[in-house]
């Protein structure tokens, strides 16, 4: 199809300093768990989103010096890091795209586990977060070593092969930015104490690069011009404007946001689709250079605005361009019904906290375009002659009839329910999910352009309704259940008492069960779901305690960035958090807890009991069938397998990952050798 007239705008060319980016398209640094530990795979994920016609695509933050080293991220200590790093750019050429690198130290947030060096700042401070130690403060020699440091970064930069060089001055976690702030920068000579003299150093930063590779490198600044803390920190209505006004035609572009990364990066369940707009629409009254802004942007229409009311040049992305990594070509093919839609669950965050390849919802090609030669948008055609049913219609499901289908397989998918989705129909809709609809909506969308899979919906199968569709290949993706016994992280055994209670699970709380106040959510599962379930009944007037044996609510949620929030959104609708304490007994109307610390016990007056605590797969199915090879052989059926929660209780994005991987190998037996390729380090000179 022809691309919609009104978006002409968003394939214009934006000159960059010395080079010229393609189109407004503009993959903004993200991390990806990868760096330089899977340098390769690292290099193939940034190449496919410049195929997917993104025409700047950046690096993660690359550290610049053993004083900011980090155990996840990229780095250009020296030049034995260039050929890691010039892969990467040979990628994102190889599309006609510019590769851009973000030069970070990390001041006083530096991990420095390896190297053991000090940390250093514009002021000396205890270490970020619960780290033992201080930061020293830098005295003129540490400056002028800094500059250097960075320097020579940008020359090694160069010599990968990279178009644009980003100093990095944002999101609370670069030294650029830590002595720009108040907050970190209490010095008192040149580089403290006025709004110009903590700008003197980001300025010098600037020059410097522009003095060592300007000439063909693009010079980019990320900058966080809101610190959200008031009149404590940067506001963009006082120092965010300051520095623009100071700064405003130094560098070839700005790449502006807000601080800190949990405030940049908010989930849906927080913000909207640009929220950051208010904080950043006046950067262009500042400046004739181009501007680059994020905001989870996936609508068009959306970019076109925001190009045309002048607030941005560029539309950055780092989550939506892991969701759709072909999301500008689809816009551009005239294919927009076909964008992987970014659900801001934060997923992608998780992964690289947890040093892991980075993983989508959306997306469960991501992370594996070179470890298992996955494509976003390519998959290779049938190659047996097998008819497949898939039980079950959640997300494992959906995908797998999905990805099957899109290689040619005829599909029957049954559902003994009424709608498609599964557990992603439910969640969409609790409190704050509403976006996370869009992987079922993403899917129904796809499959309805597929002739080859049939939908049945009302059509609980059994074992002999299996045997009787004359398919071939059977993948059940039945779900899980939730336990209503306790058993889960802190039970191994069931809860004493609870055949005296009210009790009810979140499946019973999703499906609108009568429940009756006050309530206890015991939340031993840790993720979101103990949160938006008690969100929910206190939305419905109930008192609601929340009890888990964790500090906090939610407590995983550190990994997606939403621990605080979810904090204080609880508090403020008045639910009461008691943290580090079992629910160990339950009576007809007390529930008795127990502090994980001094083992003393109280109890709490309730009248319902949620339990969000572990699950049960529910694969009675698999195991009908499998009992009986004798008629699956006669049927003609010769494998049956389980996919998604029907598995192993998990993550929605384990279960997309899940259905996509049968699609891919249908369901082929564990091998005794890893599944997928991956890069061992080189050794050093002999010892």
């Amino acid at each position: 199809m022809a691309r919609d007239p009104r978006y002409d705008i968003l394939f214009e060319p934006v000159k960059i300093g010395p080079v010229t980016a393609r189109n407004r398209f503009y993959q903004a640094p993200h991390c990806n768990g990868m760096g330089r530990t899977h340098p390769t795979a690292m290099a193939v994920m940034r190449g496919v989103k410049a195929e997917g016609g993104w025409a700047v695509v950046c690096t993660e933050q690359c550290d610049i010096h053993p004083t900011s080293e980090t155990t996840r991220e990229i780095r250009l200590w020296d030049d034995r890091d260039i050929p890691t790093l010039a892969r990467m750019t040979a990628q994102v050429h190889q599309h006609g795209s510019l590769a851009g690198i973000e030069l970070a130290h990390m001041g006083y947030h530096a991990y420095n586990a390896t190297s053991r060096e000090t940390q250093i700042a514009p002021s000396a401070t205890p270490l970020f977060g619960i780290t033992p130690g201080h930061a020293r403060e830098m005295d003129s020699t540490d400056i002028a070593d800094y500059r250097r440091w960075h320097r020579a970064a940008a020359r090694r930069a160069k010599q990968a092969g990279f178009d644009i060089i980003v100093v990095y001055a944002g999101h609370g976690l670069s030294l650029a930015m830590h002595f720009l702030s108040p907050l970190t920068n209490r010095r008192t000579d040149e580089y403290g104490g006025s709004p110009e003299n903590r700008t003197r150093l980001l300025r010098e930063l600037i020059e410097d690069t522009k003095e060592e590779v300007g000439d063909s490198c693009g010079i980019a600044v990320r900058i966080a011009v809101d610190e959200l803390l008031g009149k404590a920190g940067i506001t963009s209505d006082r120092e965010g404007r300051l520095v623009l006004d100071l700064l405003g035609e130094l560098p070839d572009l700005w790449d502006v946001n807000v601080s800190e990364w949990h405030n940049d990066s908010q989930t849906s369940r927080f913000s909207e689709e640009g929220f950051q707009e208010p904080y950043i629409s006046f950067v262009k009254q500042h400046t004739s250079k181009p501007v680059v802004g994020v905001g989870r942007y996936t609508s068009p229409d959306r970019m076109v605005s925001l190009i045309n009311k002048g607030v941005l040049d560029m539309i950055g992305a780092a989550r939506p361009s892991i969701a759709d990594p072909f999301l500008p070509k689809k816009i551009e093919e005239g294919r927009v019904d076909d964008i992987r839609e970014c659900i801001g669950c934060n997923i992608c965050v998780a992964s690289d906290m947890l040093s892991a390849p980075v993983r989508c919802t959306q997306n469960p090609t991501m992370g594996e375009e070179w470890r298992r030669g996955w494509h976003p948008e390519r998959i290779p055609a049938k190659d047996t002659d097998d008819r497949v049913l898939v039980v079950g219609a959640g997300p494992a499901g959906l995908e797998a009839a999905m990805s099957l289908g899109q290689r040619g397989y005829d599909v029957m998918l049954a559902e003994a329910g009424t709608e498609l989705g599964g557990r992603v129909a439910r969640e969409c809709r609790l409190p704050g999910l509403s976006a996370w609809g869009r992987v079922r909506d993403y899917r129904i969308g796809q499959l309805n352009q597929l002739a080859n899979v049939g939908i049945y919906l009302d059509s609980a199968m059994t074992a002999a309704t299996v045997l009787e569709t004359q398919c071939t290949l059977v993948a059940v993706a039945t779900g899980a259940t939730w336990r209503r016994d306790g058993t889960g992280r802190s039970h191994v055994a069931p809860i004493p008492g609870l055949g005296e209670g009210n009790i009810f699970t979140p499946d019973d709380v999703m499906a609108g069960a009568p429940i009756t106040g006050p309530v206890v959510v015991f939340d031993d599962d840790h993720c979101y779901m103990g949160g938006v379930i008690a969100e929910k009944l206190r939305a419905q007037g109930h008192a609601v305690t929340l009890v888990t044996p964790m500090a906090e609510a939610s407590a995983w949620t550190v990994y997606t960035l939403e621990l605080g929030r979810i904090q204080k959104r609880l508090l403020e609708a008045g639910i009461e958090i008691l943290g580090a304490h079992m629910l160990s007994a339950l009576g007809r109307d007390e529930a008795e807890v127990t502090c994980v610390h001094t083992g003393r016990s109280h109890g709490l007056a309730c009248a319902a009991t949620v339990l969000v605590t572990g699950q049960d797969s529910d694969y009675a199915l698999h195991q009908a069938l499998t009992k009986d090879g004798d008629a699956m052989a006669t049927a003609g059926i010769r494998r049956v397998i389980r996919i998604g929660d029907a598995l192993a209780p998990g993550t929605i994005a384990a279960a997309t990952w899940s259905g996509h991987r049968f699609a891919r190998e249908l369901g082929r037996r564990l091998p005794d050798e890893p599944t997928y390729r991956y890069e061992l380090p080189a050794l050093a000179e002999p010892i």
